[in-house]
């Protein structure tokens, strides 16, 4: 069931374009996650603008369009229960970051992969639907889109990245222009702001080294959205990386809990949330991350901590 169409964005929504132009690609692919970008973008929206006629008139076809896909996945328990939505959509993001980091550590740089890390900040973005970013959400998300402005301007000035996390500085990376005449997602700022360039200056310009991403992760079944067309390669020909499933702790078939645990009302909502994160993991085939949440998850019930 196709969604409502939307009327023109007015200029002073123009900071949400391309959250609704992720909505549009991922539609058929990650319904759910396209749901939230709109949720996310008609949140944003009504803090903008929500009294001027022609604003109020596009936040009011987008608000149809959220109640018309509410009704076609109203039996989806991501749609219906916050915790298991945001962990798909923070799962989804994680992957969409990962591909793209892997491809940059690799030296591996296109337009794809710019995308992709420039994407997953959005998706970042969208997360604070369900409430406050966690620092390393928010890292990743300042990392993502700094990556993003840094290798688009190297590959543009003829300039060879870095890989991986290096000093910052201020980028700025202007999607439009880039896309301008193109049928690809623009892919720009995500900030309310009057210019449609993302600029990285309020970025810190501390060095990245602390970022911590696992090697070798592999990306969701259905990233990056497009291939490079002077690769030679399709999407029939990507196979998924071998996952390094790590060991289950031997303490925990043995563990005892400490005389009488006392679990509180925010420790059930803590496992619930990692068995969550555990089912999401795993329709991306992702048992690595699927283990090591259902253990954190073992643990807090059995042992009352984390």
């Amino acid at each position: 069931m196709a969604a409502p169409a939307l009327p023109p964005l007015p200029p002073q929504l123009k900071s949400i374009q391309h959250h609704l132009r992720t909505a549009q690609e991922l539609d058929k692919r990650e319904p759910v996650v396209a749901y939230y970008c709109r949720l996310y973008a008609m949140q944003t929206g009504m803090k903008i603008d929500s009294k001027t006629p022609e604003c109020r008139k596009f936040l009011s076809k987008l608000m149809d369009q959220l109640e018309a896909m509410k009704k076609q996945f109203g039996d989806n328990e991501a749609i219906t229960q916050e915790i298991v939505g945001s962990a798909h959509v923070e799962n989804y993001a994680l992957k969409m970051f990962l591909y793209a980091d892997n491809e940059d550590r690799a030296g591996q740089f296109h337009k794809n992969m710019i995308k992709s890390f420039y994407t997953a900040s959005l998706l970042i973005d969208v997360l604070t639907v369900f409430g406050d970013l966690s620092e390393e959400n928010a890292q990743h998300r300042k990392y993502a889109r700094w990556k993003a402005a840094y290798i688009h301007n190297c590959l543009k000035n003829g300039e060879t990245p870095q890989p991986g996390p290096i000093g910052m500085e201020g980028e700025s990376f202007d999607a439009e222009r880039e896309e301008a005449g193109s049928s690809s997602v623009h892919s720009g700022t995500t900030q309310p702001s009057s210019s449609s360039t993302y600029e990285a200056n309020n970025t810190p310009t501390s060095n990245y080294t602390g970022i911590h991403i696992p090697p070798g992760a592999h990306a969701p079944a259905n990233t990056p959205a497009e291939v490079p067309h002077n690769t030679g390669v399709t999407s029939s020909t990507i196979q998924p990386t071998p996952q390094n499933i790590p060991l289950v702790d031997p303490s925990l078939y043995s563990a005892q809990a400490a005389g009488e645990v006392r679990l509180t009302p925010e420790d059930f909502a803590r496992a619930q949330k990692y068995c969550k994160y555990a089912g999401s993991a795993l329709q991306y085939e992702d048992v690595s991350t699927a283990v090591q949440n259902l253990q954190k998850a073992l643990k807090l019930l059995i042992t009352g901590r984390e």
